[in-house]
């Protein structure tokens, strides 16, 4: 019905107009872009029947942004560290390459938090990205660029990138959808930092969309021919599905409670499954779960099969230099010297400190395999967990260093390897998104994304940021 030209210069002009206020989109390709539309015009004014296309270009003409992590031709590849500044990406990362082989357009890379690992999508590379429902509000990390960008109406599919919830937190923070794929189903190669050793199990690469129905399509295109271990063409019955539900970690020290509205919503779900599929929600407290940031801290910080250590923090940020030392960098940052930011110096400290409780940290790497054990045995072929996606709605810039473990909440999932959906609830009283994880066994994404797409129709999904 439009021509694909016009679609992409209405997404232009909406970048335009929204990313001085939300700083998402840190750099694009607009010429590149319009060309590359304009060849999909040719292509349909000319090509072959409407089906053929359809199978070979599934996602043709569609408009897309990548996580400035990913490797996208000619696009910077910094992942907001300094001493990068000058890297351009020389090829596509395998994602990138696969969504542009089914025909999608990317307009640009969008910001992250420094080298992927904070919640708040800073650095001194670019700056902050802002919230299109509050300006002075977070993002969310390490994906908050993509989270911004869609919530902002400026694209129409994100790819981004999770470890301990940096897919899933900008998700909710400015509530789209995000899908945490189950682990090794969809190729990392072509991020920075991409992950070694025992991390290689934890970092996950997946769609972040504002239209629920989006998800699937996009993880068939990232998955490739992996996408044979994930269940898509099963029909889902969700009135077959056993829904399991929790309302919070079980009271950890290290995370703040969860906020009444976040329970609420979790609530209204409960109750709309209940009255209209007729299933009972089965409560659960699942004691191991307490300790969640325990846990993946621990794991994170293991050894693999193979003996191999863990990247240290402080050598990324050295990026094949000298490993930096975060105590001298503190003192840089704190007269206004450093080309750091705070979380990152911050973790490069307490990085040091997980080592040295060696047999508690053992414990913890033990405990969490039999969490993954038990998760695996309650949610079974047809199970799916709701739980909390944060404690709180998208706090202040600057906060989360108050609060720094907050993204236990959706951590706990990248060591226990399970496939979660990110789903929006609507708006808060403040205006800002709600939402919730959906959770289910190894290779049961499509559980997830069924349960994702009913929500929708439910509770309205995504929300134009300054409708209500």
């Amino acid at each position: 019905q439009v021509a694909c030209v016009e679609v992409v210069e209405a997404y232009v002009e909406r970048i335009k107009e929204v990313n001085p206020l939300i700083n998402a989109v840190v750099k694009d390709r607009f010429e590149e872009a319009l060309q590359e539309a304009r060849q999909v015009d040719k292509l349909l004014s000319e090509g072959p029947g409407d089906d053929c296309l359809e199978e070979k270009f599934p996602l043709l003409g569609v408009p897309i942004t990548v996580k400035e992590a990913f490797s996208l031709y000619g696009m910077p590849n910094t992942s907001g560290l300094v001493n990068r500044r000058n890297v351009i990406a020389t090829s596509d990362a395998t994602v990138v390459s696969r969504l542009k082989q089914a025909g999608a357009i990317p307009l640009g890379v969008t910001n992250c938090s420094e080298l992927c690992m904070w919640y708040e999508s800073s650095n001194r590379v670019y700056g902050r990205t802002n919230n299109p429902y509050d300006l002075q509000r977070i993002v969310g990390g390490s994906s908050g660029g993509e989270g911004s960008v869609l919530a902002a109406a400026c694209s129409v599919v994100g790819v981004g990138s999770d470890i301990g919830g940096s897919i899933r937190m900008p998700a909710f923070f400015n509530g789209v959808f995000g899908h945490k794929p189950t682990t090794g189903v969809v190729p990392n190669d072509g991020q920075f930092p991409n992950a070694h050793g025992v991390r290689t199990s934890y970092l996950c690469t997946g769609p972040m969309c504002r239209y629920a129905e989006d998800l699937e399509p996009v993880l068939r295109v990232m998955a490739g021919p992996g996408v044979s271990k994930l269940k898509l063409n099963e029909k889902v019955s969700l009135e077959k599905i056993k829904f399991h539900c929790m309302d919070h970690d079980g009271g950890s020290i290290f995370v703040s409670p969860v906020d009444k509205e976040i329970l609420q919503a979790q609530k209204k779900v409960v109750e709309h499954l209940e009255s209209d599929l007729g299933v009972q929600v089965q409560h659960v407290a699942i004691h191991k779960m307490k300790y969640s940031f325990q846990i993946w801290s621990a794991m994170m910080s293991s050894k693999d099969s193979e003996g191999q250590e863990a990247q240290r923090f402080t050598d990324l940020l050295g990026d094949h230099g000298k490993p930096v030392w975060p105590l001298w960098e503190l003192m840089k940052w704190l007269v206004g010297m450093s080309s750091h930011t705070l979380p990152a110096i911050a973790l490069g400290l307490t990085e040091k400190l997980v080592n040295l409780n060696l047999s508690g940290k053992a414990k913890l790497v033990s405990m969490g395999k039999s969490l993954q054990e038990e998760m695996e045995a309650l949610l079974g072929p047809d199970g799916v967990l709701l739980y909390p996606s944060h404690p709180t709605i998208a706090p202040r810039h600057h906060s989360p260093i108050c609060m720094p473990f907050n993204f236990a909440y959706t951590a706990i999932f990248n060591v226990l390897g399970l496939p979660v959906t990110q789903c929006p609830l609507g708006l808060g009283s403040e205006g800002l998104p709600l939402g919730i994880q959906l959770v289910a066994a190894s290779y049961n994404d499509h559980l997830t994304l069924a349960v994702a797409r009913y929500l929708e129709k439910a509770f309205g999904g995504w929300v134009l940021p300054g409708e209500v």
